[in-house]
C-alpha cells in the first residue's frame, strides 16, 4: 500500500520494468547527492538500491502524506551509513521535497550522514552498527502485543553481523515468534577494512540464522522480480522471523565501482561522476529502447 492504495495484483513485466527504471534513477540521485556534498558511502548505497526500491515501491504499506500512520509497515536502516539511497527514495515518494536532497550533509541540514528521525519517513536514528535489529525486534514485539498487523523490515550490512548485539536480537526474535519481522542482509562481502571473510568469517550465514530459529531465504539482491516474489510470499512459516540473505555487488550499477573496497567511503571526482552518470543513462536508454 503506497499512498493508501494497496497493491494486490501480480507483478507484470511492465511493473518490473518500472521498478528497474526507478532503481537506476535512485542510483543517479544518490550519486548526485554524494558528488555535491563531497562525502558519503557510495558502494554500500549502490548495493542496496534494488532492495529498497522493491520494499518502498511495491511491498511496504506506507503513506507519504501521513508518515506516522499507525498501520504503516516499519523500516529500519541498520546499515545507517548507506543512507543516500534511503533519503533519495523518501524524497521521490513525497515524504519531503526532492529539492532538499541538495542540502545533504550541509551545515544545518536535517539530511545528515546517517538516518535522522527528524526526516519524515525515518523511523529511527541509526549509525552505530549492530543495533537496528534489536530495535526492530522491539517494534515487532510491540505490534504483536498491540494486536497490529504491520510488519517490520530491517536492512543490515554483512559487516555488522560481527556485532554480538545482532545475535542477541536474533535469539529474542525467535523466542517471541516474531513472524512479522523480516531481516534483510546486504551481502556484498565487502566492508571498510576488507573482504568480510578475511576480517571476520561469516559463513555459513544460512546455518547460523537457521540455528537461531529463523526462516532463511537466499536471493540475488539485484533481481527485482525475485525480490518481489520472495517478499510477497513472506511469512512462509507462521511463528518464525524471516531473514533474506540478498547477495549483492558493492557499487552495483557503475562498472569501475563494483566490487572495489575503496568505494565503501569513496567519493567520485568530476570525471568519475560524469562517467558514472553516463553509464546509468545508457542503462536507462537501453531499457526504454
Amino acid at each position: 500500500m503506497i499512498g493508501g492504495k494497496e497493491i494486490t495484483m501480480p507483478m507484470s513485466d511492465d511493473d518490473a520494468l518500472t521498478l528497474k527504471k526507478k532503481a537506476i534513477q535512485i542510483r543517479k540521485d544518490l550519486l548526485q547527492m554524494i558528488y555535491n556534498s563531497g562525502e558519503g558511502h557510495t558502494g554500500g548505497a549502490l548495493s542496496s538500491v534494488d532492495i529498497l526500491v522493491t520494499l518502498y515501491y511495491r511491498i511496504m504499506k506506507i503513506d507519504p502524506k501521513n508518515p506516522k500512520w499507525d498501520g504503516r509497515d516499519r523500516f529500519v536502516l541498520s546499515k545507517g551509513h548507506s543512507v543516500e539511497g534511503y533519503y533519495a527514495i523518501l524524497a521521490d515518494l513525497g515524504f519531503f521535497p526532492k529539492e532538499e536532497l541538495l542540502s545533504y550533509r550541509k551545515f544545518g541540514s536535517r539530511l545528515i550522514g546517517h538516518p535522522n528521525n527528524k526526516v519524515p519517513g525515518v523511523e529511527l536514528n541509526t549509525g552505530a552498527l549492530g543495533h537496528g535489529l534489536s530495535v526492530a525486534v522491539g517494534m515487532a514485539l510491540a505490534g504483536k502485543m498491540d494486536g497490529k498487523n504491520y510488519r517490520v523490515y530491517t536492512l543490515m550490512g554483512d559487516g555488522e553481523l560481527a556485532e554480538g548485539s545482532v545475535w542477541e536480537a536474533a535469539m529474542a526474535a525467535s523466542n517471541y515468534e516474531l513472524d512479522n519481522l523480516i531481516g534483510i542482509i546486504d551481502r556484498n562481502r565487502l566492508q571498510i577494512s576488507g573482504n568480510t571473510e578475511e576480517v571476520m568469517k561469516l559463513e555459513s550465514l544460512r546455518k547460523k540464522w537457521t540455528a537461531f530459529g529463523w526462516e532463511v531465504l537466499e536471493i540475488d539482491g539485484h533481481n527485482i522480480e525475485k525480490l518481489v516474489e520472495v517478499f510477497e510470499k513472506i511469512p512462509i512459516r507462521k511463528g518464525k522471523p524471516h531473514v533474506v540473505i540478498a547477495h549483492t555487488v558493492k557499487g552495483k550499477g557503475v562498472s569501475f565501482m563494483e566490487n572495489d573496497r575503496k568505494w565503501h567511503h569513496g567519493v567520485p571526482n568530476g570525471r568519475q561522476f560524469e562517467r558514472a552518470m553516463y553509464e546509468l543513462d545508457l542503462m536507462l536508454e537501453r531499457m526504454t529502447g
